[in-house]
């Protein structure tokens, strides 16, 4: 086939689809993009009972994750160093620019920025958590680069119990809230990576962290 007889062939699809549409040529191209208007309403959700924190502490557990209850934000360098202690690792930990407030023991060699090959452990803050399955989203960006959540083989997660939201849905409303444009990537974690690609047997660590562990602080 030609290539002029293809175009022809193309143009006269476009000119029927157009035609069953009302339209007598292509659609204008606005000079500026529309902004994206969530539809109204919402679909149905899956109903559950009880205490969000607590399904998602349950679901995440489920999953092979590990939780440690904080009273405040002023208990994480401790805890951290207590988790890599515990693990017999080297009790160095690569860090998100977005928790240089936290206050870190003198035993902690701690690194800010991406993750590189050598690092065994980091620490991340997350947007929110899910109780619906258990899953915690994490957003890219200067502070907060995507990197650690994968690269390392343990991965500490800070989560805020104020930051467990019971839908899926109620995580996207919550970002669209802050009025900020979606960041170039959204994670969510349920869990340590794992495959059972390998004769059918569960292998932890096979495209990311081995271990997932969570630090969650009770306001």
């Amino acid at each position: 086939m030609s290539t002029g007889s293809s175009s022809s062939g193309r143009e006269r699809v476009l000119a029927q689809i157009r035609q069953s549409l009302g339209r007598s040529g292509p659609a204008a191209t606005p000079d500026t993009p529309r902004p994206i208007t969530p539809l109204p309403g919402r679909g149905p959700v899956p109903a559950f009972t009880g205490d969000v924190v607590e399904r998602f502490v349950a679901k995440m557990v489920e999953k092979a994750a590990t939780v440690e209850r904080l009273g405040g934000t002023d208990e994480v360098g401790a805890a951290v160093l207590r988790y890599l202690d515990k693990l017999a690792v080297p009790l160095q930990v690569r860090v998100s620019g977005a928790l240089r407030h936290l206050a870190w023991p003198a035993g902690l060699q701690v690194a800010y920025g991406a993750a590189v090959r050598e690092d065994l452990s980091s620490v991340t803050p997350c947007f929110a958590a899910v109780a619906e399955s258990g899953g915690i989203a994490t957003l890219s960006g200067a502070d907060t680069p995507s990197s650690l959540n994968f690269v390392p083989d343990n991965h500490v997660v800070v989560i805020h119990a104020a930051q467990v939201v019971a839908h899926f849905e109620d995580l996207w409303a919550k970002w669209r809230a802050t009025g900020r444009p979606l960041p170039r990537t959204v994670n969510i974690i349920s869990g340590p990576s794992r495959t059972a690609d390998i004769e059918q047997t569960i292998q932890l660590g096979a495209h990311g962290p081995r271990r997932l562990h969570i630090l969650l602080i009770a306001a």
